[in-house]
């Protein structure tokens, strides 16, 4: 009798074995064997992050961080903190915890952060009661905005007008990354607009401006700054020029070109007004052939 009941005692664990769990543990026959497979660590995305030769660069400033699951999990830690250096094994004592919430589904949580750094490494850190260690995300914080050096020429035109010539100097100081003066030293240069106006393009509103240019150059890429716009008459423009590095930071540079007919001119250079985030052309910055000289203003 007790043979028997030895023998019936393997065949009962061995039976909990084949189907890969213990006593007191539910295993649903009907889920598919994929579904099954599901990885501890969510997907991280925040706003204004983007990929950069292998590397996740992020916008200073109040992000949003989005964390996804593939399943139901709670409860969900959020932490963000500068590169791990002090304790390698779990989350430093400097992080900053993100308040985050969950949807329905606890699959999905948010939460916004403000990011800080000048092209600083950090980790976004997920902590569950799954995960034996926190998931981390390394990222890079990118405050700074790109910056150029722009010179302003003119030349005669076989049409009735002038061309009026926006380039960066071949040969300048070192500026951002470039052997140029134009580029950008973290998440990298992406691209400038030169727009001219015939009136105030900010004169009823700031960040965009309020009226459509009477002449733009097509949109940049790259460094270094090349356009011409051909045949302008002769006549007073006001210049914008934008730049944008990869993550959005962005640059300003404003001038007034006073273009004759006989294809001479002057440039004044004006600055941001910084109560309003952009020029309001009273303070006279230089009056030169230059704009943008590696000291651009931040918007």
């Amino acid at each position: 009798m007790k043979k028997l009941l030895l023998v019936l005692l393997v065949v009962t664990l061995a039976s909990f074995l084949f189907v890969g769990c213990l006593p007191g543990v539910v295993v649903d026959e009907d889920e598919d064997e994929d579904e099954g497979e599901v990885g501890i660590c969510p997907t991280v995305a925040v706003t204004s992050q983007v990929a950069v030769g292998g590397k996740t660069y992020i916008k200073a400033g109040s992000q949003t961080i989005t964390v996804t699951f593939a399943v139901p999990t709670e409860p969900v830690s959020v932490f963000v903190a500068k590169a791990l250096k002090t304790n390698p094994e779990g989350i430093p004592e400097d992080a900053t915890e993100v308040v985050i919430y969950p949807d329905a589904e606890k699959k999905v949580y948010t939460g916004t952060v403000t990011f800080a750094g000048e092209c600083d490494e950090g980790y976004i850190y997920v902590l569950t009661c799954e995960t034996c260690a926190p998931c981390k995300y390394p990222y890079i914080v990118d405050d700074a905005a790109p910056e150029t050096e722009i010179t302003i020429t003119t030349k005669a035109c076989v049409c009735e007008g002038c061309d009026l010539i926006f380039k960066t100097p071949t040969q300048s100081e070192v500026c951002g990354v470039t052997d140029v003066c134009c580029g950008d030293d973290c998440s990298g240069f992406a691209s400038y607009s030169i727009d001219l106006y015939k009136d105030d393009p900010f004169d009823a509103c700031c960040d965009v401006p309020c009226i459509t240019p009477a002449y733009s150059c097509p949109p940049g890429v790259a460094c270094p700054v090349d356009c011409t716009l051909s045949c302008l008459p002769a006549d007073t423009y006001y210049v914008v020029v934008t730049l944008l590095d990869a993550v959005g930071n962005k640059t300003r540079y404003y001038a007034i070109v006073v273009l004759e007919t006989d294809c001479t001119f002057t440039v004044t250079e004006y600055t941001e007004n910084v109560l309003d985030e952009c020029t309001d052309w009273t303070v006279e910055v230089d009056t030169d052939t230059t704009i943008g000289v590696c000291v651009g203003e931040e918007v």
